[in-house]
C-alpha cells in the first residue's frame, strides 16, 4: 500500500516561499547599499531598496511560524548580528552604538516570542518592552522597523489583513522622510487639481519610505510552500548579509588599506 503523505498545510496567508522571498530581499538590499555609498545621488537606487526590510521582516515573522525551538531561532540572528556589526561600521560609517538590521530583526522576534509564549502576561509586555528597546538602542529602521514586524505577525493570516496593515502602515512610515522630487526622471506628484484634499495624502507617497509598499506584492504571492524551486542552504542567507557588507568595506576604503599596508 502507498503510503499516504498529508501536505503541510500554510500556516500565514503570505507567501512563504522562503527562498523566493530572500532572493528578492537581498537583491534589493545590495543595490540600497551600492546606491547609499557608491551612488548617493541616484534616488533610484534607494526607493528599490525599500523593498529588503518589509521581506526580511516578513521572513521572521514565517520564521517564527515555522521554527521548531523559537530561541535557538533567536540565537542565531544575534550571532550574525554581532559578526556583522564591525562590516556594518566600516560599510555604511555607522559608529558602534549604531546596530545594524539583525539586532532589529532579533527584538521583532523577541516581540514574537513574547506573543507566542504568553508567560506572565508576556503577549502584552513583551512585544511592549521590544519597542521600547528599540527606542533606548539606536537600531537600524528604528521602532518603526520593529513595529512593522509585529504588525506583520499580528495580521499574517489573511491576506487582505497584510495589505490593509501595509498600506495604512507605509503612509504612516514615509511621514517625515527623505522627499523625493524625481523618480527614473519623472517628477514626483504632490498635489492633484481634482483632489484638493489630497495634498497631504500625496505628500506621503512623495516620501522614500513609503515605498516600502513595494514588498507587498511579494510578500501576497500564493506561494505556499517553504521549499518550492530552487532552494538555497540556511547559511548562505545568513553570511551574505556580513559578506557583501564586508566587500563594500574593502572597496570603499581601499585606498586606506593598501596605504596601510604600503607603511
Amino acid at each position: 500500500m502507498a503510503e499516504i503523505i498529508t501536505p503541510v498545510l500554510p500556516k500565514t496567508g503570505g507567501n512563504e516561499n522562503k527562498t523566493f522571498v530572500k532572493i528578492i530581499a537581498v537583491v534589493s538590499m545590495l543595490v540600497d547599499h551600492i546606491g547609499v555609498v557608491f551612488f548617493p545621488n541616484v534616488s533610484e537606487m534607494r526607493l528599490l531598496g525599500r523593498i529588503a526590510f518589509p521581506l526580511f521582516a516578513w521572513g521572521v515573522v514565517t520564521g517564527a511560524e515555522y521554527t521548531r525551538n523559537i530561541w535557538k531561532y533567536a540565537l542565531r540572528i544575534l550571532i550574525v548580528g554581532v559578526i556583522s556589526q564591525p562590516c556594518y561600521m566600516f560599510a555604511l560609517n555607522h559608529k558602534a552604538y549604531e546596530l545594524n538590521v539583525f539586532a532589529t530583526l532579533l527584538l521583532g522576534l523577541l516581540g514574537i516570542a513574547g506573543i507566542r509564549e504568553n508567560r506572565f502576561g508576556s503577549r502584552f509586555w513583551g512585544p511592549a518592552l521590544a519597542i521600547l528597546a528599540s527606542c533606548a538602542v539606536k537600531v537600524d529602521y528604528g521602532y518603526q522597523g520593529v513595529l512593522l514586524i509585529l504588525l506583520l505577525y499580528g495580521s499574517r493570516k489573511s491576506p487582505g489583513s497584510i495589505a490593509s496593515m501595509m498600506i495604512a502602515y507605509c503612509l504612516y512610515w514615509g511621514f517625515g522622510t527623505t522627499p523625493l522630487q524625481q523618480v527614473f526622471g519623472l517628477p514626483v506628484i504632490r498635489q492633484v487639481s481634482f483632489l484638493p484634499q489630497g495634498t497631504k495624502l500625496f505628500n506621503h507617497i512623495a516620501q522614500i519610505q513609503f515605498w516600502s509598499i513595494l514588498a507587498l506584492p511579494v510578500i501576497l504571492l500564493p506561494m505556499r510552500s517553504r521549499k518550492e524551486g530552487l532552494h538555497l542552504p540556511t547559511w548562505l542567507g545568513y553570511t551574505f548579509y556580513p559578506a557583501h557588507l564586508l566587500i563594500i568595506a574593502v572597496i570603499r576604503h581601499w585606498r586606506e588599506i593598501t596605504a596601510f599596508f604600503s607603511r
